[in-house]
């Protein structure tokens, strides 16, 4: 039987990344995206040319009263496209950047940055909670911002921190169902996300690039395998792990 992964965010960037490489290594896939319908059609379709199953839900998780309703819809994707009620592997990678140096943040950046990348990840696991297939794995996306400091990523990296802390306690808490939990913390990565700064920037993708062992900044081909990877029976045993993907960012 196929493993089947919910991949948060997996309209474009690394999601969409993670998606195709789960597929790659023969896993089936639901895809959520916030807005981009379109684009989440287009992975969906990707997907199927590799000859694996997928389905694209829509989903705001920075909208916790959204879940239940989100829930629901994903109970019924299972039950129509896999005649199952569980799916194994949960990755929490939607995310938005908002930066701005503490000076400078505004209360509506904070709490967007909370709601999505710390509250959402929170209580949308807690929510999927009895849909997780017993022996699966969840992995939440981190930043290699949470070791290395850059101006204007203060509270941003702090969000990323409590997810940090919180994969940790969740490792412990689903342990007796053997439900694995890691963190991974990519490093700067060219992608669209934060308005494509490092992608499209070359100042930026310079300075990441010369803070990196490897010479280059990243790209989304260096962060999904790896992700991929994890979750395989090779790494059935890493576990409650914070997993930089770096090329070795600000070592």
């Amino acid at each position: 039987m196929s493993k089947i992964a919910l991949v948060t965010g997996a309209s474009r960037g690394l999601g969409r990344n993670t998606a195709l490489s789960i597929a790659r290594h023969g896993g089936d896939v639901i895809v959520t995206y916030q807005s981009r319908s379109a684009d989440a059609d287009a992975v969906v379709a990707e997907i199927t040319a590799l000859g694996r199953q997928a389905v694209a839900l829509q989903l705001d998780t920075g909208n916790v009263r959204g879940f239940a309703d989100f829930a629901e819809r994903l109970r019924q994707a299972l039950r129509d496209t896999w005649q199952r009620e569980h799916f194994d592997h949960l990755i929490n990678n939607a995310g938005h950047g908002d930066y701005a140096l503490i000076a400078e943040t505004s209360e509506a950046q904070f709490d967007s940055l909370v709601n999505v990348h710390f509250k959402g990840v929170f209580f949308l696991t807690q929510t999927l909670l009895p849909l997780i297939a017993d022996g699966g794995r969840v992995v939440n996306l981190s930043s290699g911002l949470t070791r290395v400091s850059f101006p204007g990523y203060g509270a941003y990296a702090a969000v990323k921190g409590a997810v940090e802390v919180l994969s940790v306690y969740m490792a412990k808490e689903l342990g007796a169902r053997g439900i694995t939990v890691n963190t991974v913390a990519p490093g700067a990565i060219e992608t669209d996300f934060g308005g494509g700064a490092v992608r499209d920037n070359p100042e930026i993708n310079q300075l990441f690039a010369d803070m990196t062992a490897l010479g280059r900044a990243g790209v989304p081909d260096d962060i999904g395998p790896m992700i991929a990877s994890l979750l395989s029976e090779a790494n059935r045993w890493v576990n409650g792990q914070r997993i930089e993907v770096s090329g070795g960012q600000g070592i």
